[in-house]
């Protein structure tokens, strides 16, 4: 057992796991403030999904008008959703990364990139910016999880 703990403390003392777990716990709870701002704009819209969630809005078909989509309600979900299908590949992509023995300068430019990228989007959907505004903070946050998988490939390729 003090061997396992051995190696845990090991893996915290590295600098490029801490920027790592660092970078990815701001792009989490960032993902999680998403839900939140969803359940905002669902309960100031008064637009659900669920005939449960509109009982505190009468019953019957008093209540059945709540029951709708939203523009609003809809861009945030998006925005949450493109969330998903990015932040979710960048940690396990990110956390191989960390793994193959980049220097830390290296790894703090991707994940800060990569988180900047994120948030920049959310507001970009949110606000909602111009294009290209959106779609270069996808590219950009898409680009730099790839440029972590290249190189964990080139690293450890057993192809």
């Amino acid at each position: 057992r003090s061997r396992e703990m051995a190696k845990l403390t090991q893996l915290i003392d590295n600098e490029v796991f801490r920027a790592y777990a660092t970078y990815a716990t701001i792009v989490l709870v960032k993902m999680m403030l998403m839900s939140l701002i969803t359940a905002y704009f669902r309960v100031t819209r008064k637009a659900f999904v669920n005939p449960e969630d509109t009982a505190s809005f009468g019953k019957g078909e008093s209540a059945k008008k709540y029951l709708r989509t939203d523009p609003d309600v809809e861009r945030v979900r998006r925005g949450h959703l493109n969330d998903l299908e990015n932040i979710v590949p960048f940690l396990g992509i990110g956390l191989l990364y960390a793994f193959s023995g980049p220097d830390l300068y290296t790894a703090l430019l991707h994940f800060r990139i990569f988180a900047g990228a994120r948030i920049t989007h959310s507001f970009a959907y949110l606000i909602p910016l111009p294009q290209p505004s959106r779609g270069l903070s996808w590219v950009v946050g898409y680009a730099v999880t790839l440029s972590m998988a290249y190189k964990v490939l080139k690293t450890a390729l057993y192809l």
